[in-house]
């Protein structure tokens, strides 16, 4: 839930892409699918749930999601924070996490209907990559995410890591499905 509510007439006067998140508002479980080794030809998955929760800030032109990985399994959480450029019409998604505690460079993109695709440049391993993530808000009671790396300039893609929510009720009652 934001921690400050939105008031509908301050939402209304966004574009309708600075909405395009909010499905995502809430708390959630997710069952992830993580390629072990990324870039050589591993075949390996390891596969884990976190829960999940989204909040919407900056009167809705951002947001900001939280998962977490508890023991007995090693400990693990990322944060990840979406910033809605007005003038320039895309989302800028930004992610951190404890392994390194580096901010990775942005991804940026929009939502073609259910759709959402939204690339950007990084490094795995000490060499450049191109990033994406697609996500599927198709039924948005169960959206997914993928991330994929591409190594050569987005000649081709190894798809490195899934994302499947279930969403699920918060103590104390149900987030809310919107900003």
């Amino acid at each position: 839930m934001s921690l400050f509510p939105i008031p509908e007439q301050l939402r209304d006067t966004l574009p309708a892409q600075a909405r395009a998140f909010d499905f995502l508002q809430g708390a959630w479980l997710i069952h992830h699918r993580r390629l072990r080794a990324r870039l050589v030809a591993s075949i390996e998955w390891d596969e884990f749930q976190t829960p999940f929760v989204m909040e919407c800030m900056l009167g809705g032109l951002g947001n900001l999601d939280q998962c977490r990985r508890m023991p007995p399994a090693p400990f693990y959480e990322g944060v990840s924070l979406r910033l809605f450029d007005i003038a320039a019409g895309h989302w800028k998604i930004y992610w951190v996490d404890s392994s390194t505690g580096q901010l990775c460079p942005p991804v940026t993109g929009t939502f073609h209907g259910a759709l959402g695709t939204f690339t950007g440049t990084d490094t795995h391993a000490g060499q450049p990559v191109q990033v994406r993530f697609l996500w599927d808000k198709t039924d948005p009671a169960r959206p997914t995410w993928q991330q994929a790396f591409s190594p050569d300039d987005g000649a081709s893609w190894e798809v490195n890591w899934h994302m499947a929510f279930t969403r699920v009720a918060a103590t104390g009652g149900a987030y809310p499905r919107s900003c």
